[in-house]
């Protein structure tokens, strides 16, 4: 029972943790590349990319099937180097979790960009600094608490990402089972002890997060 009970709330820890590194980095640079700029089409592209943050989580995993499925290029890609599927597997729930929770950290980022005066940048540029170097020791360390709090949302959204994980990874036991998905099932059979105790987690977890970026930003 407590192997049964354990295993989604590691299973989830996991692809969430690993789903957050994918959304950090990739919201990281495409904020800082969207950050202070204009240009034709920019509307629509950003609202491309935030769309996961407001289409319902089946229509998230019907699109994720018709990307990834087995009759798609991707798919087919796929299957061919790692001689299996992606869907129904452990990394179909980390593209689930990465693609739901990425709007919520390039939000995040690009705001704490925004923030940034380019005079402080051009300075550092005028004193010989390359790019690179006015990232890191500029730019970042400004965004810092953006980035942070950006981050520890997208694994708090990713953590608790449900529809789209169903559809495309599944509720395999052991191996896509996550917390949602095993409430899910407990309520359904009717075990609502472990139901309770799943959704006391999940409840816990993310009061510890949204209680970190509440200090973070207050600071």
């Amino acid at each position: 029972m407590a192997g049964d009970f354990w295993s989604p709330v590691i299973l989830s820890i996991q692809v969430a943790a690993v789903s957050a590194v994918f959304v950090f980095v990739s919201g990281v640079l495409l904020a800082k590349a969207m950050a202070h700029r204009r240009f034709r089409g920019m509307a629509v592209l950003e609202t491309i990319l935030l769309l996961p943050l407001v289409l319902p989580p089946s229509v998230v995993g019907f699109l994720l099937i018709i990307a990834f499925g087995r009759n798609s290029l991707a798919g087919r890609a796929i299957e061919w180097v790692f001689s299996q599927p992606v869907i129904f597997t452990w990394w179909a729930a980390v593209i689930a979790s990465t693609v739901v929770a990425f709007p919520l950290m390039y939000q995040s980022c690009k705001t704490g960009f925004e923030s940034i005066s380019r005079d402080i940048e051009n300075a550092a540029r005028v004193d010989g600094a390359s790019e690179w170097m006015v990232f890191f020791w500029i730019t970042f360390p400004l965004a810092a608490k953006s980035l942070v709090s950006g981050g520890i949302l997208a694994f708090a959204r990713a953590l608790g990402e449900f529809g789209a994980t169903l559809m495309f990874a599944g509720n395999i036991p052991g191996k896509t089972q996550t917390i949602p998905t095993a409430i899910y099932v407990a309520i359904d059979s009717g075990n609502l002890q472990n139901a309770w105790l799943w959704v006391g987690t999940m409840v816990a977890i993310s009061f510890i997060m949204l209680l970190c970026v509440q200090f973070i930003t207050r600071k």
